[in-house]
């Protein structure tokens, strides 16, 4: 049978480190943490508490994971970070980007010196976040242009439409294309067509709130969501982009190419039922402006 001892040192061998806590959040014990890329040595910590360590805010998170652990018996597995600014004492100056920790809380079948325990063991996970994060945007961007692509806008649209059924605030969409594209295309090949879509995208961003949020629905369609703007306001903005657009695009309006943009627009109303609705009666306004003649504005 494995010894106290052997037991000890198997448990000062782990890479990550792991921690006894109190239910008060006492440091009762502190185990591993030998990859020292990550982890410093933690024996000093013994004998303090967690809020004489970290900002009270944070704090009283981890004692309300350790609070959970031992309540409900289970095993907890939390996310969650901790920067200069969670901890006391540290300057407001240290690193710019957090690090990462992803906690494993399960509660111990014994007490130490009367108290309740639990085992936490903290694994540094700040590589893999910046790898996920970086995977979600690839997943929410538009190769081409860099903006936001279908997914995510159908994300955003949902948002918006349930604060719209909630609260009635007001949400106006704009579905935009650039006209006679093929000509362009057909004239001085797709890598200036291309070069047209991402003057468009530009444009778009430059005259864009912060708040407001413009994706590539396909090919040269686009659609700019404008929160908190009635109707009244997004047919201003649309005057506005489209003044901005035929400055934009001039240098491709050559050799005989009629390059201009067309806009259709609406607003989220109580008769919808999801935010297909909304979507349908904006690309319906847009193909009304290109039957009748492009390079035009139509509300719905």
């Amino acid at each position: 049978m494995i010894s106290f001892e052997q037991m000890s040192a198997v448990l000062n061998a782990m890479p990550d480190p792991a921690f006894l806590f109190s239910r008060s959040g006492k440091y009762v014990a502190v185990f591993g943490g030998r990859d020292k890329r990550y982890y410093h040595d933690g024996s000093g910590l013994v004998g303090l508490y967690i809020a004489d360590l970290i900002e009270t805010e944070k704090a009283n998170w981890f004692i309300g994971k350790i609070e959970e652990a031992l309540d409900s018996r289970k095993l907890l597995i939390e996310e969650y970070e901790l920067s200069n600014k969670d901890v006391k004492g540290l300057p407001d100056e240290g690193p710019q980007e957090p690090i990462w920790f992803e906690g494993r809380i399960q509660a111990l079948d014994f007490l130490v010196d009367g108290d309740e325990v639990v085992l936490w063991v903290a694994s540094n996970i700040s590589e893999r976040h910046k790898l996920e994060i970086k995977l979600r945007e690839l997943s929410d961007t538009d190769q081409l242009t860099g903006i936001f692509n279908r997914r995510k806008l159908e994300h955003e649209l949902s948002m918006h439409f349930e604060t719209f059924s909630r609260y009635s605030t007001p949400t106006s969409i704009l579905m935009f294309d650039l006209d006679n594209l093929k000509q362009v295309n057909d004239h001085f090949g797709h890598h200036v067509g291309d070069q047209a879509i991402r003057t468009m995208t530009d444009v778009c961003q430059s005259q864009l709130r912060k708040n407001d949020s413009v994706c590539r629905f396909g090919g040269d369609e686009f659609i700019v969501v404008l929160p908190n703007t009635e109707l009244e306001n997004a047919v201003q903005f649309s005057e506005r982009l489209m003044e901005h657009f035929k400055q934009g695009l001039e240098s491709f309006r050559k050799g005989g190419t009629n390059v201009s943009v067309s806009i259709g627009v609406t607003t989220i109303m109580p008769t919808d039922q999801t935010y297909q609705d909304t979507l349908k009666r904006v690309d319906g306004a847009l193909y009304t402006a290109k039957k009748n003649g492009k390079n035009r504005i139509v509300t719905a």
